[in-house]
C-alpha cells in the first residue's frame, strides 16, 4: 500500500432550480490521500447537463 496517493471519484448530483428546471451535476473530485484517508481536495470540477429548461414566457397566461 502507498503512503501518498491521488484518486479521482466522480459522482452525478441532481439540483432543481427554480429559473432553470432540474439539473443533473456531474461532480469530479481530485483528492490526495495520506494512508488510505483524504486530507486534501485537489481539484474540484462541476459539469451542468440541462434536461429541461424551465420557459417563464411559456408559462405566462396573457388575458
Amino acid at each position: 500500500m502507498k503512503i501518498i496517493y491521488i484518486k479521482r471519484e466522480s459522482n452525478v448530483k441532481e439540483v432543481y432550480r427554480t429559473s432553470l428546471g432540474r439539473l443533473n451535476w456531474k461532480v469530479t473530485y481530485i483528492k490526495k490521500y495520506f494512508l488510505g484517508m483524504p486530507f486534501k481536495t485537489m481539484h474540484k470540477y462541476t459539469h451542468t447537463f440541462f434536461t429541461k429548461k424551465n420557459n417563464r414566457v411559456e408559462k405566462m397566461l396573457f388575458i
